[in-house]
């Protein structure tokens, strides 16, 4: 399995190194380790979740691993939970 840890800050500046990252591991499962994630901007979220989509179109296993507590409320922010987050970690308390 492939994995990807991503870095403290997901900023715009983060985006397209994310995008080409994941566009490098495609057609195989992955996991994103998503426990230094401090910051959290929009455009990477969306990057995740085209990711997430990609990976579902492909029958791929796609897990986001250990998210921090600003990865998870930032996602809850954006409505995106039920789309990127596991159950275990959707109704986690921040």
């Amino acid at each position: 399995m492939a994995a990807i840890a991503l870095p403290e800050n997901l900023d715009l500046k983060a985006a397209v190194p994310l995008k080409t990252a994941l566009l490098e591991r495609r057609g195989a499962p992955i996991e994103i380790e998503a426990d230094r994630v401090r910051r959290f901007g929009g455009l990477c979220l969306q990057v995740l979740l085209a990711a997430r989509k990609a990976w579902d179109h492909d029958g791929q296993p796609f897990s986001i691993k250990g998210p921090s507590e600003a990865f998870v409320e930032t996602t809850r922010l954006f409505g995106a939970e039920k789309a990127l987050l596991s159950a275990e970690f959707q109704g986690a308390e921040s």
